[in-house]
């Protein structure tokens, strides 16, 4: 999956999958996970958030399961 970088003090980038509703974020320290399930609308809500980590520790991380790569 293709990421992008973003300026996040916590994330290094975070990259979307439109068929599979995936959300793929990689942390600063170098781990990366997916969370799965994730509409659309939520992921263009976060990249829109004044804080990305914020937005996913609030309303990714309760709501959808997750893997680590």
């Amino acid at each position: 999956m293709i990421r992008v970088p973003v300026d996040s003090s916590s994330l290094a980038s975070v990259g979307y999958d439109v068929d599979n509703f995936i959300l793929e974020v990689e942390f600063r320290n170098g781990k990366i996970y997916q969370y799965l399930g994730v509409p659309l609308a939520i992921h263009q809500k976060m990249m829109s958030a004044d804080s990305l980590g914020q937005f996913l520790n609030k309303y990714v991380k309760p709501a959808y399961e997750c893997n680590r790569l």
